[in-house]
């Protein structure tokens, strides 16, 4: 197996290595195929960094570059897990599955967007895959990856002109908390616009209900 493992894996680094030589395009491949089928050693997030550190004035340009290629990457899972079918979901134990799938029908849009914000070890394809086989709303499935996918990129851009060098590490060691703080603001945030979005008679008559 290892003998199989480390040429694939020595590939991959070249191809990365290639890659970044291509500069805003190659950070456009890069998030297509990191968000696809073929995860990279050096990634969209690491190839954002150095961009933006080399040239701070087009942040935003690369942000915008890095979330579309991660868009059309998690789009072409989303439609080959769809044309698949439960084949898709193999690699993946029941119990996530299972567990992804409750999650996607319960809170719709909001877990996938939950999904893309928080990091690695998460396992955002699962819910990609999952969102195609059962074949979930493919414009909010979009909306969800494109809102979440900007805001990360755009971090990243951010700390990569304020700490320069020193960005990739401070990422590493603060970002699974930004993540998750931003992840739980937004579920509070949705559940709070619905309890206020409630029919204010219908409230007023459970509670007089409630009390008889």
């Amino acid at each position: 197996m290892k003998s199989f493992i480390h040429p694939l894996t020595k590939g991959l680094t070249r191809l990365s290595e290639y890659l970044v030589t291509f500069g805003p395009f190659g950070l456009f491949v890069v998030s297509v195929l990191d968000s696809s089928f073929v995860p990279l050693p050096s990634s969209a997030d690491a190839l954002m960094l150095l961009l933006s550190t080399t040239h701070p004035r087009f942040m935003i340009v690369y942000a915008l570059i890095a979330t579309a290629g991660s868009a059309v990457g998690c789009w072409l899972l989303y439609i080959v897990s769809r044309r698949a079918g439960a084949r898709a979901l193999g690699r993946f134990s029941e119990r996530k599955q299972k567990r992804v799938k409750e999650l996607i029908d319960r809170y719709d849009m909001l877990s996938v967007l939950v999904a893309t914000l928080l990091p690695p070890p998460f396992p955002l394809k699962l819910f990609v895959v999952t969102a195609g086989v059962f074949r979930f709303s493919l414009w909010r499935f979009m909306a969800a990856i494109v809102v979440g996918r900007a805001f990360r990129f755009l971090l990243e851009g951010y700390f990569a002109i304020r700490y320069g060098a020193e960005a990739k590490a401070i990422l590493a060691k603060y970002y699974p908390w930004i993540g998750l703080v931003v992840a739980i603001g937004v579920v509070l945030f949705v559940i709070i616009r619905k309890v206020l979005k409630r029919d204010p008679a219908a409230a007023v008559e459970q509670t007089l209900e409630a009390g008889n």
